[in-house]
């Protein structure tokens, strides 16, 4: 099977390229690389390029007229950054992706794989979601997603577009043989900046927010080891239409996530663990547009895909502490 991975030169899409190589399938990368590295494409088959640009996507599908499924990961995903560049966040997260869809209903190339966000979610009581929970995206990156699944619910309806969408959690970790991970020069996520810390790149890590209604007042998360979800997407890529046919619609929203939260100190301690040093530790007010957070009801996932997390937030900090010893000689920069 054919798969064309948008944003496949990034973190996520890089490493679920690699997990569709392994499952017997070939990913086609389309990517701007206005983030993504070049070198997590490798040697596979690579556009570069925009999404919306229609005439190359007829390009790629013509090339490849065999691609039975579109995996969009490409966006700007840096919550902070949205909230002073909110133009160009729906300028690129929905603009371009209305672009890119309506093109590949007009190509005949309908399946898309979508994904989107737990940032989502509003706080719930015991802070575990299902698909059907309260909406409340707090960042125009969040809203841009949550605009987009709007959007392929509605085309979905309307037109021979079918849409599977998957809501991440909070990857973590790396590519399993340290072939690709975080390549941001100071990552925004959580695990990026203790890991700086731990390597004295940072003088301590921050957390933001020590005050939410959490069982330590920090924000709770639900970490997913990036490996599993680069291979709920071939699952899913794999499944496409039993999923659909299970959900009896032409689109539908699956969590993907552990089923299990953990709080921002939580982390801290596992990861002291893993690392075997204490790290230095600071306290901050939330950052704009951060969430109390949330972790996945994963009922879905395990009835509609037959898949569950594998991985352990341990595994993911062990993973995550590897690559950042081995990227330097894949990156050229620590």
């Amino acid at each position: 099977m054919k798969v064309l991975v948008t944003g496949g030169a990034g973190y996520i899409g890089s490493t679920t390229a690699k997990a569709l190589e392994e499952a017997g399938h070939t990913p086609i990368i389309l990517d701007s690389l206005l983030s993504g590295p070049r070198v997590f494409v490798k040697d596979r088959i690579f556009y570069e390029g925009d999404i919306a640009d229609r005439d190359l996507v007829a390009r790629v599908v013509e090339e490849h007229p065999d691609i039975d499924c579109t995996i969009h990961m490409a966006a700007r995903i840096v919550v902070p950054e949205s909230m002073e560049q909110p133009y160009e966040y729906y300028r690129d997260n929905v603009a371009k992706s209305l672009e890119l869809f309506d093109q590949l209903v007009t190509l005949g190339k309908p399946n898309v794989l979508f994904s989107s966000s737990a940032s989502l979610y509003a706080m719930v009581e015991d802070f575990e979601v299902t698909e059907e929970s309260p909406l409340d995206p707090a960042s125009p990156y969040a809203r841009t997603k949550r605009v987009m699944e709007m959007v392929l619910t509605d085309m979905a309806a309307a037109t021979d577009l079918q849409a599977i969408i998957l809501r991440y959690f909070n990857p973590i970790g790396s590519d399993p043989d340290l072939e690709s991970g975080i390549y941001v020069r100071e990552p925004s996520h959580v695990l990026g900046q203790l890991v700086m810390a731990a390597q004295g790149l940072k003088d301590a890590f921050t957390i933001t927010g020590v005050e939410h209604p959490t069982r330590d007042g920090t924000g709770i998360r639900d970490y997913i080891h990036v490996w599993d979800l680069a291979k709920a997407h071939v699952v899913a890529v794999e499944q496409f239409d039993d999923v659909l046919q299970k959900a009896a619609a032409p689109s539908t929203i699956i969590n993907v996530g552990t089923g299990d939260g953990v709080t921002v100190r939580e982390l801290v301690n596992a990861f002291e663990n893993v690392f075997g040093e204490k790290v230095p530790v600071r306290e901050a007010p939330p950052r704009p547009g951060d969430a109390v957070g949330a972790f996945a009801n994963v009922d879905k996932a395990r009835d509609m895909l037959g898949w569950t997390s594998e991985s352990t937030v341990e595994d993911a900090i062990a993973s995550a502490l590897a690559w950042s010893r081995k990227r330097k000689s894949i990156l050229g920069y620590d």
